[in-house]
């Protein structure tokens, strides 16, 4: 503790600073205020003409003049904004008491949106939870972090004013200070209790209210983005009065000439202020639904505007009272001061700093950056770490002097020839050992390398399976093999299959739903509300057929398999075999993209005297009556040509496109069929699962969007049978996560 037994708490806010001095008296255990300081800028930081760095640099020389004697031994801690700061509250799972740290490490980089190497962070254990059986149960830990940068910017000034910093504190958790001793009466070695009822403290700053519901326990807070400048401004826009002036009139609103005129231009920023408070309130109900609100208290000099309390009691319908005294703090030297009396609502926060630096509340956490902390400990222990070196450097040279006395009175000439026979034989000993070294590391080598050329290929085995599982999830023909008619044939083409390895699943999932917002529509239910995580290889099929089903068709007889447990597969001499598919570890088999389109087929084959076929030429392949772009048609360019001209003449029916084109509608419009030809886009997630990892059975399922218990999705209500699916209407580009571009047959369509 310092020489003094004092700390100061400082709050710098956009009007101005706020700093107040405590000391804890033992005898008493009562909490004394010592000092305090007001040092209200000259203008408001958020101000568009105000330089906020050279403010607060003046306003802390100002204080460091007038309280240098009180600053001397004391601690300093000061507390950071709401909106420039993160804090949480995070309900833990039971796990090992040894291992808390490793779960709240792992819920750090969830919670926090930065990399943890970039901010600082601390934590701390709420209370409430109880350790059995080695295990820590309804555990709560609370998080607070900033990043370093802003940090830094904030530590500047009291850097340059030559200031050591002890501890730094977000606004909310001070707030929370200052009402768990304040107002709760909580006191050092009391069992944390929770009350009833729950209270709400709000602060209004110059630019944003911090809004805290606690009940002596439980934390919540929310930053609401309006404070005293909104009210400022709508003075402005409405009166049309410079900034300084619309100020002076809030301030002073009941001694307006025309107090009617001014409520009225402050009106709609009363109704908002309202409302967001309101629906704040809502959301926490929300939350937690056995929550009673009892009251609402109000800090911060916002409040002091006329008329405000009592619009805020009428809305809400809670009693709401400002904290204008403090009941947990003595010392009338300081409380019975004017200028801290006229401004007390503002020095909560400052209070609420102090009282945890004195470690008369239940909050230890700190933003101090470690490397602060670990210099000031070795500054502090240098003095003991200079007398134990003189001290053991006055005993090494007493014993250094008796070693020399005693070598002295040694004849090295009768033991010579035995210490030269020692050393030889510690070389040769020597030698011997890094040979023998030499020639295990060398064995080792070879080991290994052996081990590896016999080692049975795992990895190799599994990415078979995946191929597998997927040929094992396509339609079998059953009794419909025979069928001639391609439209009734149950089979699927799949022409490309690409993979990619993504490091964070939950990204790229969160990216795709952006891309294409209907890409869950047909995903399983288990898989929709559950997004990936970690790292795992995300696969794409893409693919097409000529059923009459359509979209039906492969969504139920492929799609639908791939998101089952496992599947059967009827192999000759009527054996079943199981294929295992989301049991090894595939999952989130979404639809990202589906066309069908008529296309022309002969079920003859094309007429030999059409040159170049239906089917499109341009790869010079003998056509084969089948609607495949690319495929079919003559040789050469002169395939090229008859199939542009056959494609003109199947779009415009008596209106040819081309002379070939009308001449192929009246020769042979007898011998073809319009059928549909279906293209779909399939992406996968597959997590490689070992086969000493898989479960037999499946997890239970879960009910989802109102579905049955495990009962596979369906397409949406209305859809009409053989219609694309709603999610991916015809057109809609792959999304950015999946592996770029269709195929080229798919291109040309």
């Amino acid at each position: 503790m310092a020489e003094n037994g004092t700390v100061w708490g400082i709050d710098i806010g956009q009007a101005g600073l706020k700093a107040l001095q405590l000391r804890y008296n033992e005898a008493s255990q009562q909490v004394i205020a010592v000092g305090f300081d007001y040092i209200q800028h000259p203008k408001i930081l958020s101000q568009p003409d105000a330089i906020p760095a050279e403010l607060i640099n003046e306003a802390l020389k100002t204080f460091v003049s007038r309280n240098a004697a009180q600053l001397r031994g004391a601690r300093i801690g000061f507390v950071v904004p709401s909106n420039t700061s993160i804090v949480k509250f995070i309900q833990l799972p039971p796990v090992e008491a040894s291992k808390v740290g490793d779960i709240v490490k792992y819920e750090a980089r969830q919670q926090i949106p930065f990399d943890l190497n970039d901010v600082i962070w601390d934590w701390q254990t709420m209370g409430g939870g109880i350790e059995e059986g080695g295990y820590m149960l309804d555990s709560e830990v609370g998080l607070v972090a900033m990043k370093k940068e802003a940090l830094q910017n904030h530590l500047k000034p009291f850097t340059e004013q030559r200031l050591e910093i002890d501890a730094i504190q977000a606004v909310s958790l001070a707030m929370f200070n200052f009402m768990s001793y304040d107002q709760f009466e909580q006191r050092p070695g009391d069992p944390v209790m929770e009350r009833d009822g729950y209270t709400v403290l709000l602060d209004m700053g110059a630019d944003t209210t911090t809004m805290l519901v606690s009940n002596g326990r439980k934390i919540w807070q929310r930053n609401i983005s309006i404070g005293g400048n909104q009210f400022t401004r709508a003075l402005t826009k409405e009166m049309k009065l410079t900034f300084a002036k619309s100020e002076h009139l809030k301030c002073n609103a009941t001694k307006a000439p025309d107090p009617k005129a001014v409520f009225q231009a402050l009106r709609p920023v009363f109704n908002d202020y309202v409302s967001e408070i309101q629906r704040s309130i809502g959301f926490f109900s929300s939350v937690n639904r056995d929550a009673k609100i009892e009251k609402i208290l109000a800090i911060g000099n916002g409040f002091k505007l006329a008329g405000l309390q009592k619009f805020l009691q009428q809305n809400l319908s809670y009693d709401v009272e400002r904290v204008e005294n403090f009941p947990g703090l003595v010392g009338d030297a300081v409380l019975s001061q004017p200028l801290f009396q006229e401004n007390a609502m503002s020095f909560a926060v400052a209070y609420g700093l102090g009282l945890q630096m004195l470690q008369q509340t239940t909050i230890r956490t700190s933003l101090l950056p470690p490397e602060i902390r670990t210099a000031r400990m070795i500054r502090q222990k240098k003095p003991w770490a200079v007398a134990t070196a003189a001290c053991l450097l006055t005993g090494l040279c007493f014993s250094t002097m008796g070693f020399a006395i005693a070598k002295s009175t040694v004849a090295t000439e009768r033991w010579k020839n035995g210490e030269d026979k020692v050393k030889a034989v510690q070389g040769e000993s020597s030698s011997l050992k890094s040979e023998y070294d030499a020639a295990e590391a060398k064995n080792k080598e070879f080991r290994t390398k052996g081990e590896e050329l016999v080692k049975p290929a795992v990895g190799r085995v599994r990415w078979l399976e995946v191929y597998k599982a997927i040929n094992a999830c396509l339609p079998q023909e059953g009794a419909t093999a025979d069928e001639k008619h391609i439209a009734k044939k149950n089979r699927i083409r799949i022409f490309s299959i690409t993979c990619r390895e993504e490091v964070d699943l939950k990204t790229w999932f969160e990216n795709l739903k952006t891309v294409a917002p209907n890409v869950q529509d047909y995903i399983a239910p288990e898989d929709k509300d559950k997004p990936p995580e970690g790292q795992g290889w995300v696969f794409t099929l893409r693919g097409l057929h000529f059923h009459e089903g359509r979209d039906q068709f492969w969504i139920n007889s492929f799609l639908r398999n791939l998101q089952k447990w496992q599947v059967p597969v009827n192999l000759p001499g009527g054996q079943v075999q199981i294929v295992p598919v989301r049991q090894m570890g595939i999952s989130h088999v979404m639809s990202i993209r589906s066309l069908a389109q008529q296309k022309p087929w002969y079920p003859n084959g094309p007429p030999s005297d059409v040159a170049g076929g239906v089917g499109g030429g341009g790869l010079g392949r003998p056509g084969v009556g089948i609607p495949r772009p690319g495929l079919g048609g003559g040789a050469g360019k002169a395939g090229l040509t008859g199939g542009k001209a056959g494609f003109a003449g199947e779009r415009k029916g008596k209106n040819p496109g081309g002379p070939a084109g009308g001449a192929l509608d009246q020769m042979h419009e007898h011998n073809v069929e319009r059928i549909w030809q279906t293209d779909f886009e399939v992406v996968f997630i597959w997590k490689e699962t070992p086969e000493e990892l898989r479960t037999a059975e499946p997890p239970p399922p879960t009910a989802v969007d109102g579905a049955a218990p495990g009962a596979p999705g369906t397409p949406p209500a209305g859809t009409p049978a053989g219609a694309p699916p709603a999610t991916t209407p015809a057109g809609t580009p792959p999304p950015a996560a999946a592996p770029p571009g269709p195929p080229v047959d798919s291109a040309k369509k």
